[in-house]
């Protein structure tokens, strides 16, 4: 390469952040872009903590207990080397950020404190208080604001991604990127490109991720060629408060802090739940799953929500509203913990949660699938070959992916605080991947001919002036409400086909309305709308993903869960018992077919799905995932 590299990183959450380090680190300069301030990013809701083996609790904790706990976790669906990988750097970056001045809360000794978190046994998550996201994006955007006044990074606050630019070949060469003051488009070169965009909550209408949480950008990918992975499988969190523009995560540290989830025994008490006593309280996790009570995973917590409320028709008041109580702890002590996020409730709820128990969902809060990484390009065909999947690159030449918009780490269901570890990991590594392949470059950007970049331009402004200009009847906020309603009601905590294909009708219909689409707001500068109606747009290509690999997956693992075709443990049997054992066969059948990774390819018609195999080389299952 004649010129000196330079690569973009689109995203300003603590992955993007760790990808510009990294890359900076090694001599090369950075273009950051970012929808908001980098200090708004989404990583700031993250409030549990990051998970990282010191054992300081003296429970004789591993780094291998952690891989082990996350592959179960994942219901063995996610390639297990990375897994590995991230597990045996967790110390090494949670004391980095201690070192960047990260304010971790502390024991008495001033040893760094670490607390419970769902599907675990042991103290394995080091917290600041109950704003540990907000603690590691402040301390990481630190380094790179350093970065930026030695004029080694260039920040794009308030900018769009809109598309990547790619070649006659394909390679990624740069992207499209809307200024989202004055609305126009601009292109920028570069010799590879990092998506750090975060997740998809707003495909179901409201979640607990931030408003801007679209998952438009992946989806603009997808749309030129990068494979999506694992779409199906969305967490939903068990402790989540309603709202009416949105839903509120009251964060895994009050579980892992002791907090109990009950409902009354007889269906339709509405008595002040201080006043029921304990005989008459279901602690329905506690019975079902004793080994480890409230703090089995979130999506074993979320199904035994449903069940109580849906099934069992105990829902506070008869409502989908289970309690979540920690009532029983000293004020002081939980004001020290999870002040911030009890303060929250207290806020949005008018209630005291102090003194009585907060009311709680389940509700959207993570995507484990994403842009499907792990890929080179193979000299001798000049295809994408898959490699180990800590390289991060996408199927797209030049083009990476880091954070919850990736798919390499939490399979079918994510651990609680494994979210900031992955994002810090992957950002780390995809930085890392992204300079060595600038290095072997024969050909960079700046030796791109013009014509691609000003086409993609055109592409892009096209887009913008047909809908700005379009006399269609759809609403694109309509739209969004009823993607929203459908998603809830049919690709949500229980599934089943027949909601699946209402689903995908419905899907289908939506993306045909969305042709149609009315911008009222025809201003060339600041125009919300404009930006969302092409977000909606995006939206509805993901839906499809989602909806399509859940109907297509006849089986229940980590979040999908399709009852038809659930393989029920034997009630208070165990291994040995020759029910057990011819439940585990049937277990070990249905692996054969099912424990495989969907990939999904964009056509005009819809997605196309096909499959590979997880690479188990760590730890192979042989025995079913169990938390009772």
């Amino acid at each position: 390469m004649a010129t000196k590299p330079k690569v973009i990183v689109v995203g300003g959450g603590v992955g993007g952040l760790w990808a510009t380090i990294r890359i900076v680190e090694r001599n090369v300069p950075v273009d950051l872009f970012s929808l908001f301030p980098v200090k708004r990013s989404h990583t700031c809701c993250a409030q549990g903590g990051i998970n990282a083996v010191f054992d300081i609790k003296g429970q004789e904790d591993s780094v291998w207990q952690h891989i082990v706990d996350t592959i179960k976790g994942g219901d063995y669906l996610a390639d297990q080397p990375p897994i590995r990988s991230m597990c045996e750097a967790a110390p090494g970056l949670v004391r980095t950020y201690d070192r960047m001045g990260v304010t971790f809360s502390r024991t008495p000794e001033g040893i760094m404190d670490q607390r419970l978190f769902g599907g675990v046994k042991n103290r394995r998550t080091a917290f600041a208080g109950a704003t540990t996201g907000q603690q590691l994006l402040y301390a990481a955007d630190e380094q790179v604001r350093a970065c930026e006044a030695d004029g080694k990074v260039t920040k794009y606050e308030e900018w769009e991604f809109l598309s990547v630019v790619l070649d006659d070949k394909g390679t990624c060469r740069g992207i499209a990127a809307m200024n989202l003051n004055d609305m126009t488009v601009h292109t920028f070169r570069a010799d590879a490109v990092i998506l750090a965009t975060g997740g998809l909550g707003l495909i179901f209408g409201r979640s607990t991720m931030s408003t801007n949480s679209t998952g438009a950008a992946a989806s603009r990918v997808y749309q030129q060629g990068a494979k999506f992975a694992n779409g199906e499988f969305v967490q939903f969190h068990p402790t989540a408060m309603k709202g009416h523009d949105k839903l509120r995560l009251m964060s895994e540290a009050c579980r892992g802090e002791g907090g109990r989830i009950w409902v009354p025994r007889t269906p339709g008490d509405t008595r002040d739940p201080r006043e029921i006593p304990e005989s008459e309280r279901f602690y329905f996790l506690e019975e079902w799953y004793p080994a480890y009570g409230n703090t089995v995973p979130r999506d074993v917590a979320s199904r035994a929500e449903f069940r109580v409320v849906r099934h069992m028709g105990l829902g506070v008041g008869g409502q989908d509203i289970v309690y979540l109580d920690l009532s029983h702890h000293p004020r002081a002590f939980l004001e020290a913990r999870l002040g911030a996020i009890l303060d929250m409730y207290r806020t949005f709820s008018g209630e005291d949660p102090y003194t009585g128990p907060m009311k709680i969902f389940p509700a959207m809060h993570y995507s484990m699938g994403g842009i499907l990484v792990g890929f080179a390009k193979d000299e001798q065909t000049g295809g994408m070959q898959s490699i180990h999947p800590d390289n991060h690159q996408s199927t797209i030449a030049g083009l990476f992916a880091c954070g919850e918009c990736d798919s390499a780490f939490h399979g079918a269901n994510r651990l609680g605080a494994n979210s900031l570890l992955s994002a810090t990991y992957s950002g780390m590594i995809a930085g890392d991947a992204s300079v060595a392949y600038t290095k072997g470059l024969k050909n960079g950007s700046a030796d791109t001919a013009d014509r691609h970049f000003e086409s993609e331009k055109n592409r892009q402004e096209e887009i913008n002036q047909a809908l700005i200009s379009s006399d269609g009847t759809e609403n694109p906020f309509a739209l969004h409400r009823e993607l929203g309603e459908l998603m809830q009601e049919h690709v949500f905590v229980e599934r089943d086909n027949k909601g699946l294909d209402k689903a995908l009708e419905g899907i289908r219909q939506l993306r045909a309305r969305s042709a149609r689409m009315r911008v009222d707001d025809k201003a060339t500068r600041v125009n919300q709308s404009l930006s969302w109606a092409r977000q909606i747009q995006d939206m509805i290509v993901l839906a499809e993903v989602i909806a399509k690999g859940a109907r297509m997956r006849d089986e229940c693992r980590g979040s999908h869960y399709k009852a038809e075709f659930e393989l029920k443990i034997p009630e208070g049997k165990f291994e040995g018992d020759p029910e057990f054992e011819r439940y585990k066969a049937k277990w070990k059948a249905n692996n054969e077919k099912w424990l495989k990774i969907t990939v999904a390819t964009h056509a005009k018609d819809g997605p196309k799905i096909d499959y590979r195999p997880v690479d188990l080389s760590v730890l192979a299952p042989t025995k079913p995932r169990d938390y009772r």
